[in-house]
């Protein structure tokens, strides 16, 4: 496995494969988009569908608050994912006026700010000299820099409308899964609610699992985090309606 491994690293490394893959735009990453709202989605379901149950109220209920939440809430989610994306992009294109800005106005403090920067990462002498003046040869690659090491920012710019879409879109398509039981009217109620309960555990694993697969992390870890962390969610909407059964009765 090991040595297979090698061979595929060893082409992917080779000249020409490098120049072709650093030659491409970097694509955004979809994925913490989509497993924001995909986890969102079936908790926000679930926990309706769990303290529902609780609370001793119908599977029409369940029905009707998780339907209308599952609108609301994604585009609440998706709202407030542009707006997170949409101010970090704002951020970032005001960062790049500003070393614009500095750059024209003190060219030689920003010199000095890239020297120190390389210096801190061990170069020194000649070296250090001949990437200051590479660097800031190219003002494009010298603002770049100073995004990157200043800022922490990086060269891909996240779009907030995609941001949004794929949040959206997550959120709705898992969101109503746990609500899918409920639909089916020869079950009786406590069966409706373990169906959905399984489901809702399917999705919070599969959901791991495909992080730890795309993070090349333990998958069955991160199946298991995630399924634990969703299940504590929809526990506590569960005795909290239980608790408002008791204190109000079966309104």
């Amino acid at each position: 496995m090991k040595a297979s491994r090698r061979r595929q690293l060893q082409r992917e490394h080779r000249p020409e494969n490098i120049a072709r893959r650093l030659a491409k735009t970097p694509r955004p990453q979809r994925l913490s988009d989509m497993v924001l709202g995909a986890i969102d989605g079936c908790v926000t379901t679930f926990a309706i569908a769990s303290g529902a149950f609780g609370a001793g109220f119908s599977p029409l209920v369940v029905l009707a608050m998780g339907m209308a939440n599952l609108l609301a809430d994604g585009i609440s989610m998706a709202v407030s994912n542009y707006e997170a994306v949409n101010a970090q992009q704002r951020f970032a294109e005001n960062a790049r006026r500003t070393e614009e800005e500095h750059i024209h106005l003190v060219p030689e403090g920003e010199r000095e700010e890239i020297r120190q920067i390389f210096a801190n990462k061990g170069f020194s002498g000649e070296n250090l000299e001949h990437i200051v003046e590479t660097v800031t040869a190219n003002r494009g690659l010298w603002i770049d820099t100073m995004l990157i090491e200043e800022y922490g920012l990086s060269g891909s710019a996240p779009n907030p409308l995609a941001s949004a879409w794929w949040t959206f879109i997550a959120f709705i398509v898992v969101g109503v899964i746990p609500l899918l039981p409920f639909l089916v009217p020869v079950l009786d109620f406590s069966r409706q609610f373990i169906a959905s309960s399984l489901l809702a555990a399917l999705v919070f694993f599969t959901i791991g699992l495909l992080k730890g697969w795309v993070y090349d992390s333990s998958p069955l870890r991160a199946g298991m985090t995630t399924l634990l962390l969703g299940s504590c969610a929809a526990s506590v909407a569960y005795f909290v309606g239980q608790a408002a059964e008791r204190l109000f009765g079966n309104i």
